[in-house]
């Protein structure tokens, strides 16, 4: 029951998906990092059920680009985008690194998180303009995978703020567990990629390991460690940037 719990976490946390909420005790948090890439089945599963649609009644690339970039806010309820926002203005502030921690966690929304954001769903939607059906499995394994590599990274980089409740969710975590599960929904995504695509699992392969070593110089060079906002940014980038991979190598 420990880990059916873990499971209703990650959802209740990473998701609109209705499912029973449990106590957010420690003990039930446990494994809750393990169940987060099935958030991003999910999500996949959905944005390939939407190409098939398009492609079944000859929907426009207009329309299936727009739907396909706002299925993930939908599903996800915007978490990860709020902290893609936030960073954004935390880096275009230039300030020094207390004052970038501070916007952080300030509610406000500044010009560029707005602008960033735009930017963000318009680049998402033209390239899933471009998508056909048959890169469903391969769009969808992108949601995976950067969710197993944010998990990851959440519970081995440096905190930037070591009593946040970041911190107190990745200390309840079973960390070789998240590990474990990390490489395994990795292997999968990569056997999915190879069989499908071919030589393009060994760009997505390069261009996630790129995002991941990028991300942590950033974080730590800029707020001195990740936090739960710079999670949100990493899945963000990760996923625009892997779909940008696959799916300009099949135009």
């Amino acid at each position: 029951m420990r880990v059916i719990r873990s499971l209703f976490i990650a959802f209740s946390t990473y998701s609109r998906i209705p499912v029973p909420q449990v106590e957010w005790t420690e003990e039930n948090r446990r494994y809750s990092m393990c169940f987060f890439p099935l958030v991003g089945a999910v999500i996949g599963l959905a944005l390939w059920g939407w190409l098939a649609v398009c492609a079944a009644f000859s929907f426009g690339p207009l329309l299936r680009g727009a739907v396909a970039a706002l299925l993930p806010l939908f599903i996800t309820g915007g978490i990860h985008m709020d902290g893609f926002m936030d960073t954004s203005d935390a880096l275009a502030s230039w300030q020094p690194m207390e004052k970038r921690l501070e916007i952080l966690k300030d509610s406000h929304v500044g010009a560029f998180a707005v602008m960033h954001c735009a930017g963000y769903l318009l680049l998402a939607a033209a390239l899933y303009s471009e998508a056909k059906a048959e890169s469903g499995p391969l769009l969808g394994c992108v949601f995976i995978l950067s969710r197993a590599m944010s998990a990851w990274a959440l519970t081995t980089f440096k905190n930037a703020r070591p009593k946040g409740m970041l911190d107190a969710f990745t200390q309840a975590t079973q960390k070789r567990m998240a590990l474990l599960s990390g490489l395994c929904w990795g292997l999968v995504c990569l056997l999915v990629w190879a069989l499908l695509g071919g030589w393009l699992a060994v760009l997505c392969l390069l261009a996630a390991a790129l995002c991941l070593l990028y991300y942590r110089h950033m974080a730590y060079r800029q707020f001195g460690g990740v936090t739960g906002d710079l999670a949100g940014w990493f899945l963000q980038v990760t996923e625009l940037t892997l779909t940008a991979v696959i799916v300009l190598s099949s135009i």
